[in-house]
């Protein structure tokens, strides 16, 4: 196995790492976005008002992406196991 090789691997996962986060965490950003505005616009400063709203769009999230990032991860680890000979020389 090649330095290269190890580093093709490397970038690959962590680059779908930073998309399976990115499909999770961004609608959570919004909805907290929004909840800020609201409470700057009422001067409403309740720490936990942001919060709950922020849990149930990622919950939701996952519920509605957990297929497609059961696939993407499941499609990773399947090339990584197919490709072993080839790896190993």
């Amino acid at each position: 196995m090649t330095p290269e090789m190890v580093l093709d691997l490397f970038a690959e996962a962590l680059f779908l790492v930073v998309v399976l986060v990115a499909v999770i965490v961004l609608p959570s950003l919004a909805v907290g976005l929004v909840v800020s505005m609201f409470q700057a616009a009422t001067q409403i400063n309740e720490q936990t008002l942001s919060f709950l709203p922020r849990l149930l769009v990622t919950l939701a999230t996952i519920m509605m992406a957990g297929p497609w990032i059961l696939t993407r991860l499941l499609d990773h680890f399947n090339n990584i196991f197919a490709n072993i000979p080839l790896l190993l020389g």
